[in-house]
């Protein structure tokens, strides 16, 4: 969404030092933080199941589904290498920093640690009220943002999965500064979100910011079914993401794609994940997208049986 969205960020080309392995491996990190574009015109609404929404690229191109969309992006193996090999490309060029991973947008970073920290904070005293000794992994991490301003407070132990080397290298050294005994970051996988499988039961919390829009919709099912096994009992993922007012929008430069509500939830259902809690975030510029974020179980929530009254709804009563 380069030119009419961002178009005072610059574009960086895809790097002819990567691997013909990396190329076909997805870049995982914060992606751009992007301004909305307009509503479709009322006609491409389609009251119907989200998958069956019309949608939009970075260029203003409609597409009638999403599943005519990926056919053309990814509809063959050498089209989703492409799809992966842009991905990386745009992000093997940001700089290493706050302001890179937040596509310029480097005053979103306290308004956005605020938010999921409440968000978090109450699910943990909710989910894990004796616990006292937790596991996370941030996933599409990058330089460890989300990690040193808030996970690495909350949790004894946290892991850091991103692919791009010089962001986990950053890391490592932004992190070296914050770890102790009690609280440290353990293990630093330099590998793509979608090919990683964790060691069964070994985290609370898996968190996943700002990085799953890079991800066809068979790899997001993909990884969040490989991803249910990492989870202790009671765990629970966090999904922060953008979120399209209708269908979805496609950037065609970093070939990411930003969902709307109604897709998440459908895709949630494929993956056999539950919506725990929801919430908005609040305090970013009006010009972005909106952001949401997820609560996601595999156990379906515990509903609240109300008894019913023992006055029948046919017999008289008292006015007061």
């Amino acid at each position: 969404m380069r030119e009419n969205l961002l178009s005072s960020l610059p574009f960086y080309k895809f790097s002819p030092t990567l691997t013909p392995t990396q190329i076909c491996f997805i870049s995982l990190q914060t992606p751009k933080l992007r301004r909305a574009p307009p509503p479709p015109p009322p006609h491409s609404r389609v009251h119907t199941e989200a998958m069956d929404v019309g949608g939009l690229d970075s260029k203003g191109r409609q597409f009638k589904n999403a599943e005519e969309m990926w056919r053309e992006q990814t509809g063959d193996p050498g089209k989703k290498c492409d799809w992966y090999k842009h991905g990386v490309g745009y992000w093997e060029g940001v700089e290493a920093s706050v302001n890179g991973v937040l596509g310029g947008y480097a005053q979103v970073n306290e308004p956005d640690i605020e938010g999921s920290e409440a968000f978090l904070n109450a699910l943990l005293s909710e989910r894990f009220p004796n616990s006292d000794h937790f596991a996370a992994l941030d996933c599409g991490s990058g330089i460890g943002r989300v990690t040193k301003n808030l996970l690495i407070r909350y949790f004894n132990e946290v892991d850091l999965l991103e692919p791009v080397s010089h962001f986990l290298d950053t890391a490592r050294e932004n992190l070296g500064h914050t770890s102790s005994d009690m609280h440290k970051a353990t293990n630093f996988f330099c590998m793509p979100l979608q090919e990683f499988t964790p060691d069964a039961g070994r985290y609370d919390v898996i968190w996943v910011q700002w990085c799953i829009g890079h991800l066809t919709d068979d790899d997001f099912v993909s990884f969040f079914n490989r991803a249910k096994a990492g989870l202790k009992p009671g765990g629970f993922f966090v999904l922060k993401e953008n979120i399209a007012r209708t269908g979805f929008v496609l950037d065609n430069e970093d070939r990411s794609i930003t969902r709307s509500d109604s897709y998440f939830r459908e895709l949630f259902q494929k993956c056999g994940l539950h919506i725990y809690q929801s919430k908005d975030q609040k305090g970013l510029p009006e010009e972005l997208f909106a952001v949401k974020m997820y609560a996601l179980t595999t156990d379906s929530p515990k509903r609240v049986h109300r008894t019913r009254s023992k006055v029948k709804a046919n017999m008289p009563r008292i006015i007061k």
